[in-house]
């Protein structure tokens, strides 16, 4: 056993290795374990004979069905408990179908030929779950039927009423038959509620059946419940998932309904006479004798207040947009953050941005999609406790949702955890809108540089994303580049190595393989020209030194290969001048003893800067080495600004801003302005310096060659006097 259990631990725990940071196991208290003892006390109930274990089954599962129908305000239903959320609306369909088809037991699906059933759908409910209805029932696809949601009036996450009650007529008339509707209360999404009272008139005016899912099920077990939640306890089933709800882990979910036939509710699998699927309520069964009615009711209060917080918090903060439902009882919270460009709806709020061009307003959703993701994923490593998830809504684009009902019972979210949040929020704000500001300048700026190209990333959120275009660059090509992910290997080592406040990351661009530099997030005034001019320089300083390196390397293998061709060709002159008789083993020793030959050292030097090969014979003789011309200019970038001490690169100048201080302002502007007449001076001596006439106080050529000094770099390229050498002897 205890090497069952020791395995059973490895299993669980895995790799520790792997995944350092992640939590062994979810904490949970004594709720949680109480359910978790259901689950073994089953197994134990399941030894009892036969008698004993009916009537414990039978009292287990009409105690839990009774307690769930009085917190949820639902008389007189039943209840069937399962573990997959879709499966209690699967068997509903089927309860469905054997209503309203009396021949389908002995017929099959030969009755559903002649009249179609239609299931109805909002357009917000969850993914996949018309799917798993029409696997789960054998029902062809056509059976179904997406309602859309409002696009005029009311929520654009409700279903439309009125356009439902047309899809039902047109039904009828085709010869289908209207089966039944799925309402929500509270969307997958954004957690509003359908108008279930005016959908329950029209279902009982065609005979549709209504079912009604959603996290909002669980406020009517509270004092106040809002009236479109109210009107779901008259519907003809639901589902609720208490689990998620009071935090017990290992719960089912429950589906109640409604039905007066229990041969019927049999056939459709609502009911079942096996101990073992009775057992199923066991765990909800112990977990509600252990919380009681208040503990209930106080859990779901406390996600709700934990809703109306984070609501009234971020109302008070600019640049975010609620998108709530109900204000009074709404227990999601969807936000996102936005700033609004000039001359869009004024009724929404938000904060102008003046200096955002006017071409940025159908880029604007894209950007605001990629920031809002980049808030909700730094959102959820600072406050981990928060439960939040970042989704993708078709209408408003990437949000960040809230919903403690589904996440606080489990995580242990409190007060104080909300409030961190909103913290966190207000301190990201600046980043998001300096950022937002900056991409337009930073593309227009881009665009006018020379040998950059600017690549329009939805998915990164940060400053905007660049590419060089090297000489040797095929711009039709979308294929993996070898030089320019070289090329941007080198510049992102040289920006890194710059220690800015923007961070560069390199990666495949968008929609092809080619290598490009990502600028990210921006928390202060940064100097946009200066960055893009700094790119440019850096990356083309980089192509050229690569393109010297390669050149380098041809003429040192032609050389080499000459330099060999040379050596051959003066062995084979030695051998003619010494002659042949030399070359004989004894008879060449004794010809040299008598007539000894004096040897010519010649060798071979190659010139890296000529590009030539020389002889060596100039070294042994004069005991000097020439050191050929002069070497050319290595390429450097434009002058760098003048920055104050300690500030950082790409920095905005803080002169003639409103930033600086009374006392500290003076300071900084003679600072600033000795810097930049100290740069004035350097450049006016290096441009006399460049001056084809000599300064009257500049040593002459000759003094040059005594002193043995080397020419400044500012010597114009046309003098190519060669460089100082040593006169004395080789030390």
């Amino acid at each position: 056993m205890v090497s069952i259990l020791q395995l059973v631990q490895n299993l669980m725990h895995g790799d520790e290795d792997e995944e350092p940071q992640s939590a062994r196991i979810q904490n949970i208290g004594e709720q949680g374990h109480i359910a978790l003892l259901g689950h073994s006390l089953g197994a134990y109930i399941s030894t009892l004979d036969k008698e004993r274990l009916r009537k414990l089954t039978t009292r287990i599962l009409s105690d839990t069905t009774l307690w769930l129908c009085r917190i949820f305000r639902y008389e007189n239903g039943c209840a069937y408990f399962h573990e997959d959320e879709r499966e209690g609306l699967a068997k509903i369909c089927r309860l469905a179908i054997h209503s309203r088809y009396e021949d389908f037991v002995v017929d099959g699906f030969n009755v559903l030929y002649n009249k179609k059933p239609v299931v109805y759908l909002s357009a917000a409910a969850r993914p996949g779950l018309g799917q798993y209805l029409c696997n789960q029932l054998g029902l062809p696809f056509p059976c179904l039927s997406r309602v859309p949601c409002n696009t005029m009036f009311g929520s654009q996450h409700q279903m439309d009423v009125a356009l439902l009650e047309k899809l039902i007529k047109d039904d009828i008339e085709r010869g289908k038959l209207p089966l039944l509707l799925v309402a929500n209360a509270g969307t997958a999404a954004v957690g509003h509620t359908d108008k279930i009272g005016r959908l329950k008139e029209l279902c009982e005016q065609y005979g549709i059946w209504l079912h009604v899912e959603g996290v909002n099920l669980a406020t009517l077990a509270l004092g106040y419940v809002s009236s479109s939640v109210l009107a779901a306890t008259k519907c003809d089933s639901m589902t609720l998932t208490p689990g998620p709800w009071l935090g017990l882990p290992a719960v089912p979910a429950v589906t109640l309904y409604k039905h007066d036939d229990p041969a019927l509710t049999l056939v459709a699998g609502l009911t079942s006479n096996k101990p073992a699927d009775k057992l199923r309520a066991l765990p909800l069964w112990l977990s509600l004798q252990y919380l009681g009615l208040d503990g209930i009711v106080e859990r779901i209060k406390h996600a709700c207040q934990l809703s109306q917080r984070l609501q009234e918090s971020l109302k008070k903060v600019n640049h975010i947009k609620i998108l709530v439902e109900d204000e009074l009882s709404s227990p999601v919270v969807v936000f996102r953050f936005f700033q609004e460009l000039p001359g869009s709806d004024p009724v929404l709020k938000a904060v102008p941005a003046p200096n955002m061009a006017p071409s940025t307003v159908g880029r604007e959703g894209h950007s605001c999609d990629a920031l809002n993701r980049w808030l909700g994923e730094q959102l959820k490593q600072l406050v981990p406790v928060s439960g939040l998830t970042v989704m993708d809504l078709e209408t408003e684009g990437v949000c960040v949702r809230f919903s403690p009902l589904m996440t606080a019972a489990v995580l242990g979210t409190r007060g104080e955890d909300v409030d961190q949040l909103v913290a966190c929020i207000e301190s990201k704000l600046p980043v998001l809108t300096c950022t937002l500001q900056l991409r337009e300048e930073f593309k227009q700026e881009v665009t006018r540089t020379a040998g950059l190209l600017h690549v329009d990333d939805p998915n990164w959120p940060g400053i905007g994303v660049v590419r060089y275009e090297h000489a040797n660059d095929d711009k039709n090509s979308l294929k993996l580049d070898p030089e320019g992910e070289k090329i941007h290997a080198g510049l992102l080592k040289k920006l890194n190595e710059l220690e800015s406040d923007l961070t560069f990351k390199m990666g495949p661009e968008y929609k092809s393989m080619k290598s490009c530099i990502y600028i990210g997030m921006a928390s202060d005034d940064i100097d946009i020209s200066e960055l893009v001019e700094t790119i440019a320089v850096t990356a083309r300083e980089i192509e050229e030194n690569s393109r010297l390196l390669e050149n380098m390397t041809e003429v040192v293998r032609k050389g080499i290969q000459e330099a060999q061709v040379q050596l051959q060709k003066a062995n084979e002159e030695r051998l003619l001048e010494e002659g042949v008789l030399r070359q004989i083993p004894v008879v060449g020793s004794v010809l040299n003893w008598f007539s000894p030959v004096q040897p010519s050292q010649k060798g071979r030097t190659f010139n890296l800067t000529a590009g030539s090969l020389e002889s060596t014979e100039h070294t042994y003789v004069y005991k000097v080495q020439d050191t050929g011309v002069t070497p050319p200019q290595t390429p450097t970038g434009t002058r760098t600004k003048p920055r104050f001490p300690g500030q950082k690169p790409f920095k905005k100048s803080l002169r003639g801003s409103d930033a600086l201080s009374e006392t500290s302002s003076v300071s900084h502007i003679e600072d600033l302005e000795k810097m930049e007449h100290l740069s004035s001076g350097q450049e006016q001596e290096a441009l006399e310096a460049n001056s084809p006439e000599q300064h009257p106080g500049a040593p002459a050529p000759q003094e040059a060659e005594q002193t043995g000094t080397f020419q400044n770099r500012a010597q114009g390229p046309e003098d190519d006097r060669p460089q100082m050498r040593n006169q004395g002897p080789e030390s």
